[in-house]
Order: structure tokens, then sequence, then C-alpha cells
């Protein structure tokens, strides 16, 4: 038996003259050898793989895009009725602030009819008008105007003959509105036509006939007696 040597491997042969330079030339020779070896189809596989794979990123990411579009315009839509049922809101509340206003606002207006709107409570009063006035109510209602079964409240009624249709000929409380909202109609006393009564130019356009006939039936009258004159000799 021989004794190994502790600390020392044995290495493989290596032809004389070889170097370990061209013991790694010739691995790398071999590996490119093996590496051209394989198939071409296997090539192929793969690009249709990767092929595939782009395919299904472009469907997910359409379909991510689609619902993101979906979801802006939802937002887009909460907005616009959240602004929407805001502005309603405010219009309500407003509306009721102003409705239990209205009867201090027609006690300042008998007060001011009746030359009672003076010192402070004058102040107070235009005060209050001023503020109703920039919160958007409008007053409406004048004696003239044709009614408006929408913006009128007809509470009393008469026939007048010098009226062609149905008008407000009294405001007994102005109505008010904001906007183009009614919070209160005027309230009114109305006149219409008198029943059976013709229109001023009709009746004008009908004395002028009347006229002419009486004149024709007078030259006609006349004619007449000359006639009778014209004859009396001849019969005797």
């Amino acid at each position: 038996m021989t004794e190994e040597t502790p600390g020392f491997d044995e290495k493989p042969d290596v032809p004389s003259g070889a170097t370990p330079d061209d013991a790694a030339a010739e691995s790398a020779e071999s590996s490119r050898k093996e590496g051209a070896a394989a198939p071409a189809g296997d090539a192929a596989a793969q690009t249709a793989g990767l092929t595939a794979q782009l395919d299904q990123v472009r469907t997910a990411l359409n379909e991510r895009t689609a619902d993101l579009q979906r979801l802006q315009a939802e937002y887009q839509n909460y907005r616009r009725r959240v602004e929407r049922d805001r502005v309603t809101v405010k219009e309500i509340a407003t509306a009721n602030l102003l409705t239990e206003l209205l009867p201090v606002l027609d006690d300042i207006g008998r007060a001011r009819e009746h030359g009672e709107l003076l010192g402070g409570f004058k102040s107070v009063a235009e005060s209050l008008e001023t503020a109703a006035a920039k919160m958007g109510l409008q007053q409406f209602g004048k004696e003239g105007e044709p009614f408006d079964p929408t913006i009128h409240e007809a509470l009393m009624h008469s026939y007048a003959p010098d009226v062609t249709e149905t008008t407000c000929v009294a405001v007994l409380q102005p109505g008010y509105r904001i906007g183009e909202r009614t919070i209160r109609p005027a309230r009114v006393a109305v006149a219409e036509p008198q029943p059976g009564a013709a229109p001023k130019e009709a009746q004008g356009g009908s004395e002028t006939p009347s006229a002419s006939d009486e004149s024709g039936g007078g030259a006609s009258g006349g004619n007449g007696g000359d006639n009778e004159e014209s004859g009396g000799p001849e019969q005797g």
C-alpha cells in the first residue's frame, strides 16, 4: 500500500503541451455546437408564447382602461347630481324662509300706503326689503295687466264695458317669486267684458250704415212726395 499525502488531490491527465486556455476554448466550442443543434421549432414556439402573452396583456389593459373611463363618467355624473341637489336644497330653504316673511312684507306695504312708515320703523322696513331682494325675492302683480291663472288668484269678479279681455282691475295682495318659482300668486280683482257687448270699433261701424240708411230713406220719401204732386194734375 502506498501512503497518500494529505492536502494534495489527483488532477486529470492533461495532454502534454496543452494549456488551460486551450481547455476552456474546447469547452465553449462544445457548448456552441450543442446550442446549434437545438431544433428550430423551439424558437417558433417561444415566439408564439410571447405573442399570446402580449395579446393577453393588451386585452387586460383595454379592460382596465374601459373600467377607468366608466368610473370617471360615473364620478362626473355624481358631481353634477350633487351640485344640482345642493342648488335645489338651497332654493327650497330660501323659499321657505321668505314665505315666512311675506306677512311682514304685507304689513310694511299697508303701512306705506297709509303713510305710517315713518322714523326708525321705515329704516328697518327698507332694510328688510333690501335683504329679501338680495335673496332673489321679486314682487309682481299690477293693475291693468291681463289675468294669468298661473300667477294670479282671482278673489273678486265683475264685468266692465271698457275691457276687451279678463283684466286685473285691482291688486288686493301682491305676488312673490324667486327666479321662476312662484311662492305666492298675486291676489287680484278681475273684470270681464260684459256679455253680449260688442267692441267699440264694431259699434262705431254699425252706426255709420244706419245714418246712411236714414239719409237714403229721407231721399226716397222726398221722391215719393214729388211723384204724388206730379200725379195730382194727371188725375184731375
